[in-house]
């Protein structure tokens, strides 16, 4: 992967795909299946260049060219493969989220901005080791064991006790199936005590159960 230490050193000019209820946080990887000729050409775009795509949201305007929203995040093209019938099947690897600044209209079939970063500089710096409270990660986990028992839905205990803190919380954001404006809250926490106590928050809205017995998590 490029070594993008600082702000500095991405790229400004980026190319967009705007898909609700998509999540990507740096650090984590969101697999994509493209199909759409005009993603197709953002691809091939992108492999021929930095191997960047900004995954964003949108909040509301047409169906054909909806508003973006205000913040995204940038991630690489880290796997790559294209199927019989012309689809593309690759990875993003999140590395830095973005404010969306000026869209650029360069008669392209896909849409790009210019991003700005300055925000998020701790993005490409994030402490993977950074740890929640006892109290907090009991909290969390009677409410994540509640939002699954609702939804019918399991995870693997014995991994998730055992994942860092980022890791586990990114894999959750970018997986549960959250409203997409909950999604966005969630990339915009600014930083990962926050986006932790955000998920948590969301999770207890969901919570139905108090007769539940929590999973401990370490």
């Amino acid at each position: 992967m490029a070594p993008y230490r600082q702000t500095s050193d991405l790229p400004q000019l980026i190319p967009v795909f705007p898909l609700d209820g998509a999540l990507l946080l740096p650090g984590g990887e969101l697999p994509l299946q493209i199909f759409e000729p005009r993603y197709l050409n953002m691809v091939d775009d992108a492999m021929a260049g930095d191997r960047v795509i900004g995954m964003i949201q949108t909040r509301g305007g047409s169906r054909s060219r909806p508003v973006l929203a205000h913040v995204g995040c940038l991630g690489r093209i880290t796997s790559y493969a294209e199927t019989s019938d012309g689809r593309y099947l690759i990875t993003l690897t999140g590395l830095c989220r973005f404010d969306t600044g000026e869209e650029l209209d360069l008669r392209l079939p896909y849409r790009q901005v210019r991003a700005r970063y300055d925000r998020f500089g701790d993005d490409l710096g994030r402490d993977e080791e950074a740890e929640a409270g006892e109290a907090a990660r009991a909290r969390f986990a009677t409410a994540l064991k509640r939002y699954l028992n609702q939804r019918e839905l399991d995870i693997d205990w014995e991994t998730a006790n055992e994942a860092p803190l980022e890791a586990l919380v990114n894999s959750l954001c970018m997986g549960l199936p959250f409203a997409p404006a909950e999604k966005q809250a969630l990339l915009e926490a600014s930083n990962l005590p926050a986006r932790f106590e955000v998920l948590t928050t969301l999770l207890e809205i969901d919570a139905t159960d108090p007769d539940d017995e929590p999973h401990r998590l370490q």
